[in-house]
């Protein structure tokens, strides 16, 4: 797990961009503090920081040579199946030219690409990890960028004038000197309706993310610059096989168990993330069956919350007898240490904090490496919106209501709530069905709050549609359809984004075995009927057998219960004015608009809740911190 950099073109002022990668490695240090590397030559710069957790050695540091010179590599990420592609690229391959590769490290960055001379751009498809890649061939001049399947390790770049300059976080091309830093007003736009950017769009203007399974060839000597995909999740939405739903359960067993057990693979002290809930639970479960070491388990807890998952944990580690690390916070604690998380956002998000808190108390607890259960949810129909969906997709007689436009602003009017808001634009769409209800079940504010706050009028319903138009399926599987929306929208853009950035801003690695892609090709092949929308998770519940006690099963669902409506209407009042004020003066919002809005919620409006206003806040702090042109 590291951080990396990259300049790539024709026209390479070689004093500028050695200060310029410079920068930028400088920039992300947080993300590798082990070691930092850097090589150029005339026409590619690269910069590396290493997190060192496979073969700790300086063997395994980057930028990474190949043998003969020709070929550089600087990496991110790790490859899980990375001794089974070591032990074929060591053997003969009878009835072919291809001869045994020689490995000088036991490094999996070896491996990488060890694998691409063999297999060229293939050998992405061979892969199975979570990494972000770049390999310059210094003799064909030509480079190419790889990204792993389900965009868990990130890869941010700007091509322009035909130089192509690239890094996993956007704060590197932002230090750069290079790019310019203006503020995209669409992605505001977006970013105010939907708390997040959709890729391949970002916060700045001519920034891009690299989508998911997907890489980038760029040839300095013909001048071409292209975008390929090598893995499409939308073509694993059907049933392959017709298996028994005991059967099915134990595939979904098999593949669970071999995710967990591909990633316990590191030279460094590791644990997991345990909230006591059933993907934590399942994953300790899991780890403790595979693994001859003693886990180590990790819950942040604040008492002072209407519920404490404390004692789930508690629960969880008595069974599988872990190394169980209760680390107990205040809300004065949360607080304290909020300013070092804001500062650690590499791209706006109001759920940051939360997830830079609990990182940099895992950290502290001694933990490089950590699996998470993320994913679970958006795999095995987790959420209410899936159940949501389900039931829409039902009621088309909903279409032939007379005035059922009037119904909803009625119903909107009598709740005085989100909820009612959401209700009444559903009722209000031409043909109401889950694919068209989808993108408002995730909005952020309501229709008129939205518009009011731009100067600038977009079609909002565009920022995800772009992204699941093609996400379709068959009448069994109406369930997965909801996963790829999940996945492509709130998985990857807001969830997988915040696990990197505050995690890695604490130099601790995060897996997630819910992600290994053979699971997720799997599961989403699996027919609604298997999958059961009304008991959530249902499919995963039974798959684990009795692995988990029917306590935990059968918990409510729950989270952290922080007192954020208090503190921002308390001892955040004055940053939050500070920072809503200032953001009501740039270009692209109206401003007695954002400035209705923060007084909505100072005088309690129900439509008004308190992550409305923190995310205008957090993005506001964000242009400033970095001092984005507006």
């Amino acid at each position: 797990m590291c951080g990396i950099t990259g300049i790539v073109g024709n026209s390479i002022n070689t004093s500028v961009y050695q200060t310029a990668i410079q920068k930028m490695t400088d920039a992300i240090a947080h993300r590798g503090p082990n070691s930092q590397g850097l090589w150029n030559d005339e026409h590619c710069f690269f910069g590396h920081r290493r997190l060192s957790i496979i073969d700790l050695s300086e063997a395994g540091n980057q930028p990474f040579i190949s043998q003969d010179g020709r070929y550089i590599l600087v990496y991110n990420g790790e490859l899980y199946n990375y001794k089974d592609l070591k032990f074929e690229l060591q053997r003969v391959e009878h009835g072919s030219k291809n001869i045994p590769y020689i490995f000088k490290t036991n490094t999996d960055t070896e491996v990488i690409l060890a694998s691409y001379l063999r297999w060229g751009n293939n050998c992405m498809k061979r892969f199975n990890g979570m990494f972000a890649f770049a390999i310059w061939d210094t003799v064909e001049q030509k480079l190419l960028i790889g990204r792993d399947r389900l965009g868990v390790k990130p890869l941010y770049y700007q091509y322009k004038n035909n130089t192509l300059v690239f890094a996993s976080e956007i704060r590197a091309l932002i230090y750069s000197g290079i790019i310019d830093k203006k503020i995209n007003p669409s992605a505001v736009a977006e970013y105010i309706q939907y708390s997040t950017v959709h890729a391949p769009n970002t916060m700045l203007q001519d920034v891009k993310v690299l989508m998911p399974g997907h890489f980038i060839e760029f040839n300095i000597q013909h001048s071409t610059f292209s975008i390929l995909n090598y893995w499409n999740i939308n073509d694993y939405t059907k049933t392959k096989q017709d298996l028994s739903y005991k059967e099915t359960c134990d595939k979904v067993n098999e593949l669970l168990t071999a995710s967990v057990e591909r990633r316990l693979v590191a030279d460094v002290p590791f644990g997991a993330f345990l909230s006591g809930g059933i993907d934590s639970s399942a994953i300790v479960g899991l780890m403790s069956k595979v693994s001859t070491e003693k886990i180590q388990t990790f819950n942040v807890s604040f008492d002072e919350g209407e519920f404490s998952e404390a004692k789930y944990a508690k629960q969880i580690s008595q069974k599988f007898n872990t190394q169980h690390h209760e680390i107990k916070l205040t809300p004065t604690d949360f607080l304290n240490q909020l300013p070092e998380a804001l500062a650690a956002i590499d791209h706006p998000s109001g759920d940051g904090p939360n997830s830079y808190i609990v990182s940099k108390a895992t950290k502290q607890a001694g933990i490089t490496m950590a699996l998470s259960g993320l994913g679970g949810d958006e795999l095995f129909a987790g959420y209410d919106i899936f159940k949501r969906f389900y039931e829409l997709e039902k009621k088309a007689w909903l279409n032939v209501i007379p005035a059922k436009g009037l119904i909803g602003k009625l119903i909107s009017a009598k709740k005085k709530s989100v909820q009612g808001d959401k209700t009444s634009e559903i009722l209000a769409l031409n043909s109401i069905n889950g694919h068209q209800a989808y993108p408002i079940n995730r909005k952020l504010f309501n229709q008129s709050d939205y518009q009011s706050l731009l100067k600038n009028k977009y079609n909002d319903s565009n920022f995800i549609f772009n992204l699941i138009k093609n996400s379709t399926t068959d009448k069994q599987h109406t369930l997965s359809r909801v996963s790829l929306y999940e996945i492509e929208t709130y998985m990857q853009n807001i969830l997988l984004r915040d696990a990197d950035q505050m995690s890695m801003a604490v130099a601790l690695e995060v897996r997630v075995p819910f992600l290994d892609y053979q699971l997720v090709e799997f599961v989403l092949g699996v027919k609604d009927e298997y999958k059961f929308p009304h008991t959530p998770k249902k499919l995963l519940i039974d798959s684990l057998g009795d692995l988990l006690p029917n306590e935990i099963v059968n918990r409510p669902k729950m989270g952290f219960t922080l007192p954020w409506k208090e503190w921002l209407k308390g001892d955040l009042r004055e940053f939050c004015e500070d920072n809503i004020i200032q953001f009501s003066k740039r270009s692209f919002v109206n401003r007695e608009a954002v400035l209705i809005i923060w007084n909505r919620f100072l005088n309690n409006d129900p439509k008004i809740t308190w992550s409305r206003v923190w995310h205008l806040v957090v993005l506001n702090n964000w242009i400033n911190t970095h001092h984005i042109e507006c």
